[in-house]
Formats: C-alpha cells, structure tokens, sequence
C-alpha cells in the first residue's frame, strides 16, 4: 500500500549533489533520480507514476510493454503492476538474450515474458493485444521505455524541481546532461526549458542507441506532441542539443573509457552507475566538454537508474570491459 501511495502523490524531489571528483574543469552536480524511492528508482519510476494515473483511470486488467533483458523501464512497470494487483505482459526481443538482474527482478514480479525476432516485434505486440481482446481482457500498453506524454511530462516536472534546487540554493545550471535512449526524458526537459522561457541554459542528450538523425527526430516529435499548439511558438531548433557522438556502436555497448569511469566515480563520490546507459552518457559528457572546451561552467549531471545494472558491470568486469550487447 504504501508504493502505491507513492505512485499516487509522486516522489517528491530527488537530491542534488556536488560531485567530489576531478571530471574536468567545471563544477559537478548530479540529481539522484536513482534514489526515487520505487524499485531501484530512475527515470523510468517517474514515468511510471505518470502512467500508473493513466491506467488507474482505464479499465485495464494486464499491463503490456515492451523492451531488452536489461530494461529499467521493463523491471519498474513489471513491479508497478504487481503492486496494482494488475499481470503484466512483456515483450522482448529475443537476440542476445542474457540474463541480467532486470532480467530475473522481471520474473519475480510474477510478469510473463515472450521473446520474439526484434523484425516481429510490431507484429508481436499488436497479436498479444489481440489475444487479450479475445479472452475478454483489457490490455494497457506502454510504448518501450515509457514514451509517450506521461513519460514527457515527469520529466517536465524534474525540469520544474530542478528550477527549484536553484533558486533555494542561488545557483544556476549552465549544462544538464542525462542519458537519451527513447526520447521521453530530453522531451521533458527541454519542454520544461522552453514553458520556463529560459534561452540560456542548454540541455544535452547523451545518445545510449540511436544514431543522431534518428534520436533527434524522435525528441522533436515527442516534444512536439506535448506542447501541441505551443509547439510552432516555443520551440527553437538550437535548443534541442542530441549528439551521438558517444554512442560506442549501440545500445548496451561500451569500452575501456567508460569502465573506468564508473569506477572512479564509485571510488570517489560512492555512486553506482552502468554500463549501458549512466555510466555510459557521463562519460560522453566529460568527452563532449572537453572536446568543446567548456570550462568554469556549472554542470548537473541526472542520474536516470540503472542500479540492478551496475551489478552486472561488477561481473562483466571480472572478464574485462570488452564491448557487449545489454
């Protein structure tokens, strides 16, 4: 009962905090959504406390979703469904099939997982929905990583907390950086950016996946499908800042530079990240200020989750940091 609340009211605002290592020459903050108090915490718990309102308000029976064996986004929505009393249905591709600890938190939550061909994955989704239907049963389907205007919209309201870090704190953010892997999280925060009316600060998006062209047209769009009528008023192309310069060849990849990033940042201010995404987009950020020469600046780093993740970093690292697919 008590998760459920928190889902119902939300989280309240995570911590923001100055980072003790050398990461450059700026000053670091990092805001610990990975400390958001349900199911290892993340982005993808805010999200879900915006879908949980939405699937409270249908007539819903089993939750559907879709994703890899290393998905947040698939632990935190099969737990949320548990909590609901709800079954939950999940669709994963089924290359590379490891098995992570999200992998084995998923099947603790009692959700049934079906790998298909990642080319039939549409095709998947849409006969499963139709299965349902037959047996009389109300699926609710959540796009991959939470996508979609609830999705934008916790992170809107992130945008709006860190806002007021800030003023309590007279500090301002001159950088935020965060993982970008399916888009909701950039949308969020730049449509925060662009309600509050600030031109100044800019916010970059670390791409975990997707080539650049492609990551950025699905976070123009997801922005545009938030803002609506707002979106020709408001939106500027300069402040949709995506690279995928760091991408390391794709999803769940990574090498040496990251490996030790993690582990510096664990060894110097305690804080667990992985490999495929956090520690994985705060190494592109210490590379992409360099290599921009930025300097003097203040930098919030968020902190999207991933902590079961960070478990598998320490038994892959046993056997070196070779590049893998999450």
């Amino acid at each position: 009962m008590k998760q459920i609340a928190l889902l119902e009211k939300g989280f309240g605002q995570t911590p923001v905090e100055p980072l003790s290592g050398d990461y450059g020459n700026n000053h670091f903050f990092m805001k610990r959504d990975d400390m958001v108090p349900f199911s290892f915490g993340g982005n993808k718990a805010r999200k879900a406390a915006e879908f949980y309102k939405e699937i409270q308000k249908s007539s819903a029976d089993v939750v559907m979703t879709y994703g890899s064996n290393s998905s947040n986004h698939c632990r935190i929505t099969a737990n949320m469904a548990a909590a609901m009393g709800l079954s939950c249905h999940i669709i994963s591709p089924v290359e590379n099939r490891e098995i992570l600890y999200n992998t084995r938190l998923v099947e603790e939550f009692g959700a049934v997982i079906e790998t298909c061909p990642v080319t039939q994955v549409a095709g998947t989704i849409e006969n499963r929905k139709a299965v349902y239907a037959a047996e009389g049963k109300i699926p609710y389907f959540i796009t991959g990583g939470g996508h979609g205007n609830p999705g934008t919209e916790s992170y809107v309201k992130a945008y709006r907390e860190i806002e007021s870090y800030e003023k309590e704190n007279r500090i301002y953010f001159d950088y935020i950086f965060h993982a970008s892997g399916t888009g909701a999280t950039q949308a969020g925060l730049v449509c925060g950016k662009l309600l509050s009316g600030d031109k100044k600060r800019k916010i970059v998006g670390i791409s975990i996946a997707r080539e650049e062209e492609r990551g950025r047209q699905v976070v123009k769009e997801s922005i545009g499908e938030y803002l609506g009528r707002d979106f020709e008023k408001l939106y500027r192309e300069e402040d949709l800042i995506f690279t995928g310069a760091f991408r390391l060849g794709g999803y769940g990849q990574y090498n040496e530079e990251v490996v030790e990033t993690i582990r510096k940042v664990m060894k110097l201010d305690g804080i667990p990240m992985d490999a495929t995404y956090v520690g994985k987009a705060f190494s592109g950020m210490c590379r992409y200020l360099k290599e921009n020469d930025i300097t003097g600046k203040n930098v919030l780093f968020i902190h999207t989750g991933g902590t079961p993740l960070f478990f598998d970093f320490l038994d892959r690292s046993k056997t070196g940091p070779e590049s893998r697919q999450g």
